[in-house]
């Protein structure tokens, strides 16, 4: 058996204080395929969504099972480069004195967590579960008013702020436009389902 590949993956800071808190372990990520009749391998099988005809196959870029992912994220030098800073949980007091850098522009040796690949599968982003929503991290809703949610649940509305969505699932789909643009959850997008888990030995 080869051994495990590494490659980044970048995570916005709310999705990288989900991981650190455990809520998050799946992300889902826009299949791109190079031409129209390359088709999609997940687990050895082949998929293609609307052809039968192929000519090339394309291995989901994020990897496989086993595979290592290092997360990129916003973050700065601070006092050299023995003294990393993170956005996703800096301390606000010093953020006049921080230079932020772009996630994309993260090295390997500045990032401080690792994931290993649990499952890949495909699917349509809107055949996302209740509970699937939950694992891609979504919050729950809360105010200064009301801190703490009520028994029934309300989640985040991640497009416009102090609102809040009924469903986990609704929350996701705002969350899918707050990054990939409004109106891109309507397209329904074919999706690489990507779960994992926090390796301890990064």
């Amino acid at each position: 058996m080869s051994d495990p590949k590494e490659r980044p993956i970048l995570f916005s800071a709310e999705m990288v204080r989900a991981i650190l808190e455990g809520r998050k372990t799946q992300t889902r990520r826009a299949i791109k395929l190079r031409h129209d009749a390359d088709v999609v391998v997940v687990d050895g099988k082949v998929w293609k969504p609307d052809r039968v005809d192929y000519a090339g196959y394309v291995d989901c870029p994020r990897g496989q099972p086993g595979d290592l992912l290092w997360v990129r994220e916003t973050w700065a030098n601070f006092l050299g480069d023995d003294h990393i800073l993170y956005r996703a949980t800096n301390d606000p007091s010093i953020e006049l004195v921080a230079t932020w850098k772009p996630s994309i522009h993260m090295p390997r040796w500045a990032s401080r967590i690792l994931l290993q690949i649990t499952n890949v599968r495909v699917e349509r982003l809107q055949e996302i579960s209740e509970a699937d929503a939950i694992a891609e991290g979504v919050e729950l809703f809360a105010t200064p008013a009301q801190p703490r949610p009520s028994e029934q649940c309300l989640w985040k509305d991640y497009l416009t702020p102090g609102l809040s969505e009924p469903s986990a699932k609704r929350s996701y789909a705002s969350l899918w436009d707050s990054i990939n643009g409004e109106g891109s959850w309507t397209k329904n997008p074919w999706v690489w389902v990507v779960e994992f888990s926090v390796n301890a030995s990064q």
